[in-house]
């Protein structure tokens, strides 16, 4: 079984700016850390919970129709994809570093759905980072903030 890598893209917030989620990879600040630490099978919980909130939002925005271009596209911009993961995280991890570098979303394989036509990618990436830093945070409150019986 392949070593679990690092979800990082190299846009970390909770190292440099202390944000409690990071705006990159979507883990908590304290899965930023303590990463090196964890179990393969405590990484790939993170993992699969980052796969999971992303590949819901971006899956309702974008259609990826082909899975062989946007790997291609990801091997030209030299940008790592982790193959256990979804084809919508690495879209949006691509579209949240590379953005301004993709002439076509066709060239890279997707098309946005059509609810979603004609609206600037820019503007949809705040928005689908702001919903993943949303549902993030509701997973964090439930699960790891400790709450305190009065």
């Amino acid at each position: 079984m392949n070593t679990v890598k690092t979800p990082c893209i190299g846009i970390c917030s909770t190292t440099s700016l202390g944000d409690k989620i990071c705006r990159g990879c979507k883990r908590f600040g304290f899965e930023v850390i303590n990463w090196n630490r964890y179990s393969e099978d405590e990484k790939r919980a993170v993992l699969s919970r980052i796969d999971q909130l992303t590949s819901q939002i971006m899956a309702e925005r974008f259609r990826i129709f082909s899975v062989t271009r946007l790997q291609q596209a990801l091997e030209d911009y030299r940008f790592f994809y982790d193959p256990e993961m979804s084809p919508y995280c690495w879209l949006h991890n691509l579209l949240q570093k590379r953005l301004y570098r993709i002439d076509s979303l066709r060239d890279i394989g997707a098309e946005l759905t059509p609810a979603y036509a004609g609206v600037d990618l820019r503007d949809l990436i705040l928005e689908i980072n702001q919903e993943l830093f949303t549902l993030s945070q509701a997973h964090f409150d439930r699960y790891f903030e400790t709450h305190r019986m009065a």
